[in-house]
């Protein structure tokens, strides 16, 4: 999760130095017309698509064929996040000071060797547990720096007008692959197995691969123009650190993200066990439940220009974080009855509003952000708020056994309420 408002005093962008399609998009025309732009929303379709199929499969195998428990399969989770907590603020210095192009499509290629590893493992026999925890680790960091470099690319390649419009269009581009990756890696899987199916996630990583290749040449210019020499690794991530102390707003979205996700994570660790296991939820309604969370979203990809634009990206960011806080309580309210048209609700509402919120918060955090520091200022933000999500995950599953999946889910909740609040205080 990530949140943020109206700040009138936006930085100058760093334009693309050269003519034609390099420039940042022109004012009055679609973004989807400016080909660097109609390139990332395109890269964001195949990095979802793959993602989601890798996911998908490497939880299968563990499960299905190293026999994973409930611990294990937490685990592999937690794993894939846990590199971005640790590596998002040293990847914002490297993002800053690197050839953009270049570092986008080093890490994409590598993201297909590490996940390829797995079915040449299978073919050979030599597949094993501790594999998958260092796949799921490996690929967690290259797509949390990758996340951070393309953050940074973003107010490179639009004006600063126009990052609402883009957060958003890159928001449904990245919708699309999430709705159609785990439909595809359940056929895939169905039809040739979990682990060949991981050869379909390398595909779409190759195909991301291409796309940032398309990039302009000239992203390849580093946004931080002083030599690295010129200081220590150490000094330049105090730089970023800097912004989010010195800016109220940020460290308000630092607090209320991190704890936001501290507590939806617990709920999200537990969600199908309780579905399937406690309310009794047949596979198709537990699809539907999943399919009106990826419906939402959508709508919020299509609202949140216009609600933003409507009430400020301040308010707007406070109003649907409290509404994606209080929409986790119908989980455990699920319980008392009509568990089906519970859950139903809390993925539309959560899925609605998480979304508006995610889009304002991102927009107001590159908007504030000087062009020389949004790599280090986006993985400050993205270590602290993706950090607590395993921790979350982690917690939930281990009180759950002693307290009952009720309590915990209604603990996760009042956390995640609280945190949104924290961008209520004076």
């Amino acid at each position: 999760m990530e949140p943020p408002p109206d700040h009138p005093s936006s930085p100058p962008r760093t334009a693309f130095a050269g003519g034609g399609s390099d420039h940042p998009a022109r004012p009055g025309h679609s973004l989807l017309r400016h080909r660097p732009f109609a390139l990332l929303c395109g890269e964001q379709i195949a990095s979802s698509v793959g993602r989601q199929v890798t996911t998908l499969a490497l939880a299968l195998l563990a499960v299905t064929r190293l026999d994973a428990g409930p611990l294990g399969a937490s685990a592999l989770m937690a794993l894939s996040y846990l590199p971005g907590a640790l590596l998002s603020p040293f990847a914002g210095v490297l993002v800053d000071r690197a050839r953009l192009r270049g570092l986008t499509v080093l890490l994409t290629v590598l993201q297909v060797l590490v996940v390829g590893s797995v079915p040449l493992a299978d073919l050979f026999g030599r597949l094993t547990l501790l594999q998958l925890y260092a796949v799921a680790t490996a690929s967690g960091a290259l797509t949390s720096i990758l996340a951070v470099a393309l953050q940074a690319a973003l107010p490179r390649v639009v004006r600063p007008g126009q990052l609402l419009s883009a957060n958003s269009a890159l928001t449904g581009a990245r919708t699309t692959g999430q709705i159609g990756g785990p439909a595809l890696g359940g056929v895939l899987v169905g039809l040739a197995g979990a682990s060949t199916a991981l050869l379909a996630g390398c595909v779409a990583y190759g195909v991301e691969a291409l796309l940032l290749l398309a990039l302009p040449a000239t992203l390849n210019t580093p946004a931080e123009r002083s030599r690295p020499e010129a200081g220590s690794r150490t000094a330049a991530l105090r730089a970023g650190l800097a912004v989010v102390r010195g800016e109220r707003l940020l460290r308000r979205q630092v607090l209320a993200g991190a704890g936001f996700n501290l507590g939806s994570g617990a709920v999200d660790a537990l969600f199908v066990l309780y579905a399937t296991r406690e309310l009794a939820l047949p596979a198709w309604q537990l699809g539907t439940v999943y399919a009106a969370f990826s419906v939402a979203t959508v709508l919020g990809v299509l609202l949140a220009g216009r609600f933003a634009a409507t009430t400020g990206l301040a308010l707007a960011t406070r109003i649907c974080a409290v509404v994606a806080a209080l929409a986790i309580f119908l989980v455990p309210a699920a319980s008392l009855g009509a568990g089906f048209p519970a859950l139903l609700s809390y993925q539309f509402l959560f899925g609605l509003s998480a979304t508006v919120w995610a889009i304002s918060m991102t927009t107001t955090q590159q908007l504030i952000t000087p062009p020389e520091l949004q790599g280090r200022v986006a993985g400050v933000l993205q270590a602290a708020l993706i950090g607590t999500v395993p921790i979350g995950a982690l917690g939930g599953g281990a009180l759950a056994g002693w307290l009952g999946s009720i309590p915990v889910l209604t603990g996760g909740a009042t956390v995640a309420l609280l945190a949104a609040a924290c961008l209520w205080l004076p």
